[in-house]
């Protein structure tokens, strides 16, 4: 009875987590896309630090109950590498998904009216993408599909060969204490101020197929799945594949060479 109510706080946790990072990021991609002239017209590090402070936020809230994964990507390395729970993966990644459609929902709410005049005045509907943009990410300026998919692998392979290093207890120069959720935020925002234009820099298939799961049923259709291009799939598969391999490289390049005395 305990392990399940315990299991049933870390799916609540997982959720709320995800829940934040959409609530504050895609409300940020909003204020990016729908105004014109755009707040960060200028200044794309500010929607970049606000998806990098929604990971900070969501882990300070919910750390202590689940250990905050809110990426599909970090629950399965972490399954790989970490001794998490392969019993637990499944449900993990449920949760992190539904919480990716509950922000959604939250960021839909505030802009929906917003969104609307939007495709009202570039002439668009939702079937052809209008708003779009504000939920999931896409392939940017001569960036194909197929090219999108490999830099997901390689953002997400940093990503979390990154909080591998954070979370090292062995490492010694790693930040101390709660002060490790803000860098981990910090490499998020750094990433996204980085390589964002490419493709939205999903890093996270909860983080993109949430929101798209939403949008389909909010009147998107098409232009959620298979989406507009054909690139559902990117965001889903390519951070499962780069925090394989993220995970892996840390384990492989660095971990061995930790002492491990205190």
């Amino acid at each position: 009875m305990k392990n399940t109510k315990n299991l049933i706080g870390e799916l609540i946790s997982e959720a709320i987590a995800v829940t934040i990072i959409i609530f504050i990021g895609c409300s940020a991609a909003a204020m990016l896309l729908m105004y014109d002239p755009s707040p960060y017209q200028n200044a794309y590090w500010g929607v970049a630090i606000s998806w990098g402070l929604s990971v900070t936020f969501a882990i300070y809230v919910t750390g202590s109950i689940s250990g905050t994964h809110a990426n599909p990507a970090v629950t399965l390395a972490l399954a790989l590498f970490r001794n998490f729970s392969w019993k637990k993966v499944p449900a993990y990644i449920i949760a992190q998904v539904f919480g990716g459609i509950c922000g959604a929902v939250l960021v839909y709410c505030m802009y929906y009216s917003v969104i609307d005049h939007y495709n009202v005045v570039h002439h668009l509907t939702r079937p052809l993408g209008g708003g779009a943009g504000v939920f999931v990410t896409s392939p940017g300026l001569t960036v194909t599909p197929i090219h999108a998919f490999f830099n997901e692998i390689l953002l997400t392979a940093f990503l979390v060969f990154s909080i591998f290093a954070i979370t090292d207890e062995y490492n010694t120069i790693a930040p101390q204490a709660n002060s490790g959720a803000l860098i981990i935020g910090f490499v998020v925002a750094a990433i996204g101020a980085s390589a964002g234009y490419l493709e939205g820099w999903a890093i996270n298939p909860a983080r993109d197929l949430g929101p798209r799961i939403f949008i389909y049923l909010a009147g998107w259709g098409p232009s959620a799945f298979p989406g507009l291009p054909s690139y559902w799939w990117g965001p889903i598969f390519g951070p499962l594949l780069g925090g394989v391999m993220g995970g892996g490289a840390y384990q492989l390049f660095i971990k061995p060479f930790l002492s491990r005395t205190s």
